[in-house]
């Protein structure tokens, strides 16, 4: 499937009601030791969004993901789609062309938005992102925030949709719980966590076509 194609079928899937958790839940990390990590957090969820961005490179569907810098916190390191928290009175969809403009250089004029996927609440950050769903005409060029970004991993659309895209492993996560993580392994890096889920939606509902 082209980009075109999968961009006028995701068109007409957007509109319908979308599976939300049921796509999210068997991506979810779990404790694999008996110290389990606990989350309270005394202010409601900040609002923000990522960006999932298509685009076509020989014959192949592809998105962006990040690497983040090796931090110490909750998400140090971690494989992530751009975005990020939403700025004062900014609406989701600006934000997340804002955060992958910043992040990966990406003019937020050339991307044509198709959509939106189920909200998702970030624990242990406490946010609740909305995944908005892009494209590019033109094969983008990279331009990382080193601030933010210590690589750019492209992933395809055929990585996510093989029947045996889904792997299990343990992994240390803030490099403290060990959890048992199902992910997607894109260019070598283990892609867990909440992108995991998001992707995994998207990945649900190209199955269906």
């Amino acid at each position: 499937m082209n980009l075109s194609e999968l961009v006028s079928k995701l068109e007409d899937r957007l509109k319908l009601p979308l599976p939300g958790g049921e796509a999210h839940e068997p991506l979810r990390a779990v404790p694999a030791g008996t110290f389990k990590p606990k989350f309270e957090h005394k202010t409601p969820p900040k609002p923000g969004a990522v960006l999932i961005l298509l685009y076509e490179e020989n014959g192949l569907v592809k998105f962006p993901l990040t690497k983040r810098p090796d931090y110490l916190g909750t998400h140090g390191g971690q494989i992530s789609l751009p975005g990020g928290k939403a700025e004062q009175d900014e609406g989701i969809i600006t934000t997340a062309l804002r955060e992958a403009e910043e992040e990966i250089g990406i003019a937020r004029n050339t991307i044509k938005v198709i959509g939106q996927l189920t909200d998702f609440f970030v624990i242990p950050s406490n946010f609740i992102v909305t995944p908005v769903i892009g494209c590019l005409r033109a094969l983008p060029i990279f331009n990382p925030d080193p601030r933010e970004v210590v690589r750019v991993i492209e992933g395809t659309i055929d990585q996510l949709i093989r029947h045996d895209a889904v792997k299990t492993t343990e992994i240390m996560a803030s490099k403290i719980y060990p959890m048992m993580a199902p992910h997607f392994e894109i260019d070598g890096e283990v892609v867990w966590g909440a992108t995991a889920m998001i992707l995994n939606e998207l990945r649900v509902l190209i199955s269906d076509f």
